[in-house]
């Protein structure tokens, strides 16, 4: 169950990912003519928000338990982090998908 607004966040986190990324990319990564960063530096990038994103839901739970959070805050943690999870997914399930449909390309 996700918001409007719960998404925005989510979208912006990723968007803050991919600038940083940009610029902390390297040399290293970069291939070619292309001026972005490498997929694996965005995918360890996107991976560590979805963990730091369940730290921060963790952390607000534990909190809640012991009397120290709001229990809004504590929802709004969750919420981000199943938002962050389900675009995880969703990118991994079209990965997959791509790789598929390029096994089943004719040579």
């Amino acid at each position: 169950m996700a918001t409007p607004s719960v998404a925005a966040n989510a979208y912006a986190s990723l968007s803050k990912i991919m600038d940083s990324a940009g610029g902390a990319a390297g040399s290293l990564g970069k291939t070619g003519d292309s001026n972005g960063p490498s997929f694996s530096a965005v995918l360890k990038d996107t991976l560590g928000s979805v963990m730091e994103a369940g730290r921060k839901s963790d952390a607000q739970t534990v909190a809640a338990a012991s009397g120290k959070a709001n229990v809004m805050d504590v929802v709004t943690a969750v919420a981000e982090t199943d938002v962050a999870v389900s675009t995880l997914v969703s990118v991994r399930d079209k990965v997959i998908q791509a790789y598929e449909d390029i096994m089943r390309m004719p040579i």
